[in-house]
């Protein structure tokens, strides 16, 4: 119901600006769970952050509460090709 990965796009050729952000729980090597976020210009190195939370349930709180504020900001969902 609740999706554990959400990949956004924001793409403005006029501003020469190609960006993604991309947001995962996962579990770690340790078996605590993890908010992966993974963001920068589409076709170049990435920039990371994990962010532990303590129960699956609050990570994928704060895994809608981002994805509702970049789609705020303008981005919009990566549909699989």
């Amino acid at each position: 119901m609740f999706p554990e990965r959400v990949t956004l796009t924001r793409i403005r050729p006029e501003l020469n600006e190609r960006r993604y952000y991309q947001i995962e729980v996962v579990a770690d090597l340790f078996g605590a769970v993890v908010l992966a976020r993974r963001w920068g210009r589409i076709g170049r190195n990435c920039r990371m952050r994990l962010e532990p939370y303590a129960d699956f349930g609050s990570a994928l709180d704060a895994l809608a509460t981002l994805a509702r504020r970049k789609r705020q900001r303008g981005y919009q969902d990566q549909h699989a090709t």
